[in-house]
């Protein structure tokens, strides 16, 4: 029997409605913000004489108040960065000289998002995490995820709690080029809590 198998990945992470509304001066700034996962397919096989076909989608969408409770946010930090071959940065949410779109600093004590996009054009893997100092949103300090060309990697945290950013200690989000040779891009947001 002749099988064929259709896989469409459309808008596979379409991702980070992250919106900013300013009312006034910066103090005054509040932020609506959303994390948005849509994953299509469609399976598709010819049985014998028939045709079969086995849609999917799966969406979540996350969205985030202005506060600083359960389902809430109040800062956003983004950008889009370029690390030379073989190396690493360490972005530091604790005093680290970060600051938002209104060049106000960025010094969250919690994390609720972080999504970190490779750039289609790199050859070498985007890798996040592993300084001893990291922000507690893997398993461990030393944990790091890698993420291959035009990859995305989305973690949340909505729940009341979210995740402490402590000075010092767990305060970094390293992002290092995976290889040699070429330098690679990504695009990162962070979303979390100034209380």
């Amino acid at each position: 029997m002749k099988r064929r198998y259709l896989a469409i990945f459309a808008a596979m992470l379409a991702i980070v409605g992250v919106g900013l509304f300013q009312g006034g001066d910066v103090g005054a700034a509040s932020l609506a913000s959303s994390v948005n996962l849509t994953v299509k397919a469609k399976l598709t096989d010819t049985p014998g004489l028939a045709s079969a076909e086995a849609p999917l989608v799966l969406q979540r969408l996350i969205e985030f108040a202005d506060g600083t409770g359960a389902g809430q946010a109040n800062t956003v930090w983004s950008d889009r960065r370029t690390i030379a071959a073989s190396t690493t940065e360490d972005l530091d949410f604790s005093g680290g000289g970060l600051t938002d779109a209104f060049g106000t600093a960025i010094a969250p004590s919690k994390i609720r998002a972080i999504i970190v996009s490779a750039s289609s054009g790199n050859t070498n893997n985007v890798v996040v995490g592993g300084d001893a100092n990291s922000i507690p949103f893997l398993s461990a300090a030393t944990t790091t995820v890698s993420i291959q060309p035009g990859g995305v990697f989305v973690f949340t945290a909505p729940a009341t709690a979210g995740i402490a950013v402590t000075a010092d200690t767990g305060d970094i989000l390293q992002v290092a080029n995976g290889g040699a040779d070429t330098t690679v891009t990504y695009d990162v947001v962070v979303l979390g809590i100034v209380l």
